[in-house]
């Protein structure tokens, strides 16, 4: 998938005012993403994706993955993005939407594996 597609799919299923906003919910998201991560599945997972996407997913080289819930994670993107939580949980969504069709079905796989039984409602379709 392109980028521009990438962010058309996100401002639509986010139903996003501007491209702008859905270009800010995208790597906000791609950012905590790479927290959440270790530094090399970061970087698979940048590898999946546009270059102007993946650069989000860079600056995390060797380092562990961190555990946090679903609230938490949504609260660093809306701290990311400048936003309300509730707005932020749309956006989220979209992303993860939008992901799992933009990258193999294996590599979404091994994304979900390291996110909680609290993440479900972020992996739904």
């Amino acid at each position: 998938m392109q980028y521009d597609e990438f962010i058309t799919h996100v401002q639509s299923l986010a139903q996003s005012n501007s491209r702008d906003e859905a270009q800010r919910a995208t790597c906000a998201t791609l950012e905590t993403i790479k927290e959440r991560i270790s530094g090399e599945e970061a970087q698979e997972l940048a590898s999946e994706l546009p270059q102007e996407l993946s650069k989000c997913l860079q600056g995390r080289e060797g380092e562990p993955d961190q555990s946090f819930n679903l609230q938490d994670f949504i609260m660093r993107v809306s701290q990311k993005e400048s936003i309300e939580p509730t707005t932020t949980a749309i956006h989220v969504r979209a992303v993860f939407a939008v992901l799992q069709n933009a990258i193999k079905p294996e590599a979404f796989a091994k994304l979900h594996q390291h996110f909680s039984h609290d993440y479900e409602e972020m992996f739904g379709t």
